[in-house]
């Protein structure tokens, strides 16, 4: 199954799936408002200006799992979104990444390993999976790793100079 047929509504709630971006390559990454970690939307939007022309883009997904970090409304997440960082890539609902009400499309990524061979639960705000263009996943990087870091922008520039 590629990660394109999954099916999920967009913040403002609009019906919306992510076969919209077959074709592309992006990178999934669960996000939260209120985490030592959300400085890492300016570098995702660096990403997005810098990759856009060529088929990318960065998929955030809000999620409230990780010490509550992410408990605004969708409206709440998107001013901050915009006011804070000038996001421009897509932010879709505020799902769950792990437990029992996982969204499907994080129980198929949980079985990726990263870098390091872990392979597993989501595990913190920030989690990076790289996407190529038919919707297999190429590579998952750890929360810490900053969305501007070599590695990551070695693995987008060698998928899309691939596709």
């Amino acid at each position: 199954m590629s990660i394109y047929d999954h099916t999920i509504d967009a913040l403002d709630g609009s019906a919306g799936d992510l076969g919209r971006f077959a074709g592309q390559v992006t990178l999934i990454v669960n996000v939260a408002s209120k985490c030592g970690l959300t400085p890492q939307y300016d570098a995702l939007q660096n990403l997005q200006q810098r990759f856009a022309d060529d088929g990318f883009s960065v998929l955030a997904f809000p999620c409230n799992q990780f010490a509550g970090q992410e408990p605004g409304s969708p409206e709440e997440i998107a001013d901050f979104c915009t006011t804070n960082y000038g996001v421009t890539f897509p932010v879709f609902e505020k799902i769950d990444v792990n437990g029992d009400d996982r969204h499907p499309l994080y129980e198929e990524l949980n079985h990726y390993p990263d870098e390091t061979g872990y392979v597993g639960d989501i595990r913190w705000n920030f989690e990076k999976f790289l996407v190529d263009r038919d919707g297999s996943v190429l590579a998952r990087f750890d929360p810490t790793t900053e969305p501007e870091d070599d590695s990551i922008i070695a693995h987008i520039t060698e998928a899309l100079a691939g596709s």
